[in-house]
């Protein structure tokens, strides 16, 4: 699995370097120039812990919530204090753990954040299936939010008692939903799971469709090292097969595909923390995007108080791209899309795209993974399952052991991947 994930990032970045994380950062963060810039705030707080679940996250404990968020505006104060007037951002994600643990400071954070930033596409917010009152989502109407995403799982009991995850009332999740609209109603589903088939996944896509979702994310399990989840993970015949299967029905119905894992039924309707070019991360673990750095910050919910306590950036490590590591970034996320636009390439990179990937381009074409047109390239069904299979190295291979380490880290000294 590592073979492959560094012969390819040997061969597109032409080089035999590893991506190095170093422990360093600037204090001043160079965004000012930085277009499509997207934002996002990780909330790291869970009633109960989900055994699959790989990201930051602890129990709940209001004082301890009280602190962190404390010191969150003051990390959103220390970036943004540094930009000169207000800078335009895409859109504004909250994601945990359990943001809506937070209701009652959301307001407070939209507020501080824009202090600095102009959004233009709404604010996202994950939610607990649990969350989904109507006590809450006024709560969050109220402070800003347009777009809410829930972490169903799945709606069936025999996959919801894999992965340890209470029944959900769909009537009382559709009346609430009724009550207080959204621009997005998302609902997330984890495919590739021990036995699913095409008929476990349709239900849940047209159950989600009937009681209120107007976008579904349906994302691959995978199964992190470090997480204690007992859950086998399915052959990649049987993956290829269901992605197939329920991206032609998602076709066959006329929903709009937004990326590798999401449709929607409504043009309008789009929820993605992941495809933007730039974008800055408040949190602990969060994750900054610039044009030639990327940050993380620290795992560890003390360690992040005591750096803001100081006056510093909690961030843990920082890599400095090369210009082909950059552009090996922007490419693999952008795909996440399902298109790459070469015009967009162009101008944030200043040179073609086919003329510093031009033979892999048509390789992928010769082997049906890509369309070409009017300069713009699509992933195909094939492609996109691929792309999918891919990820999944990549994932295993560069984010699972940064993530074990970060975890059992607060500021490692170096990382190599």
């Amino acid at each position: 699995m590592r073979i492959i994930t560094n012969l390819t990032r040997m061969w597109l970045t032409r080089s035999p370097k590893p991506f190095r994380f170093k422990n360093e950062y600037d204090q001043p963060l160079s965004f000012s120039d930085c277009e499509n810039l997207g934002l996002y705030v990780h909330i790291p707080f869970c009633e109960s812990i989900c055994n699959f679940c790989p990201y930051c996250k602890v129990p709940y404990s209001p004082e301890l919530c009280s602190r962190y968020i404390d010191a969150l505006l003051r990390e959103i104060h220390l970036a943004g204090s540094r930009q000169k007037g207000r800078k335009i951002a895409t859109s504004l994600y909250f994601g945990g753990g359990t943001p809506a643990l937070a209701a009652g400071r959301l307001k407070e954070i939209i507020d501080t954040v824009q202090t600095y930033f102009i959004l233009t596409d709404g604010i996202g917010i994950e939610l607990h299936p649990d969350n989904v009152t109507v006590s809450v989502l006024q709560t969050l109407k109220n402070a800003g939010v347009t777009k809410i995403s829930i972490g169903i799982q799945s709606f069936q009991k025999k996959f919801r008692d894999v992965l340890n995850r209470t029944s959900i009332h769909i009537p009382a999740l559709k009346e609430a939903l009724s009550e207080i609209p959204f621009e997005t109603v998302s609902m997330d589903f984890i495919f590739a799971l021990p036995d699913q088939t095409f008929a476990d996944l349709k239900a849940d896509i047209d159950t989600a469709f009937q009681n209120g979702a107007n976008h579904v994310a349906i994302y691959p399990f995978i199964d992190f090292t470090f997480t204690s989840s007992p859950v086998p993970a399915m052959s990649k015949k049987e993956k290829h097969a269901l992605l197939d299967a329920i991206t032609a029905y998602c076709t066959k119905r006329a929903y709009i595909r937004t990326s590798i894992w999401t449709f929607s039924n409504d043009k309008e309707a789009g929820y993605s923390s992941m495809t933007r070019d730039t974008f800055l991360g408040f949190g602990c673990s969060a994750a900054t995007l610039l044009k030639r750095q990327f940050k993380i910050n620290t795992f560890s919910i003390e360690a992040y108080c005591k750096r803001i306590d100081e006056g510093k950036l909690p961030t843990s490590l920082t890599t400095r791209f090369s210009l082909r590591q950059r552009m090996v970034y922007y490419l693999f996320w952008t795909a996440y899309s399902t298109k790459i636009s070469s015009g967009d390439f162009e101008k944030f990179f200043g040179v073609p795209l086919k003329r510093m990937y031009g033979l892999e381009l048509q390789i992928a074409k010769l082997l049906g993974f890509i369309t070409e047109k009017d300069g713009e390239y699509r992933l195909t069904p094939k492609g996109a399952f691929y792309f999918h299979y891919y990820e999944n190295f990549y994932t295993l291979s560069y984010i699972d052991k940064m993530w074990s380490i970060m975890r059992k880290e607060a500021f490692p000294q170096k990382i190599e991947l």
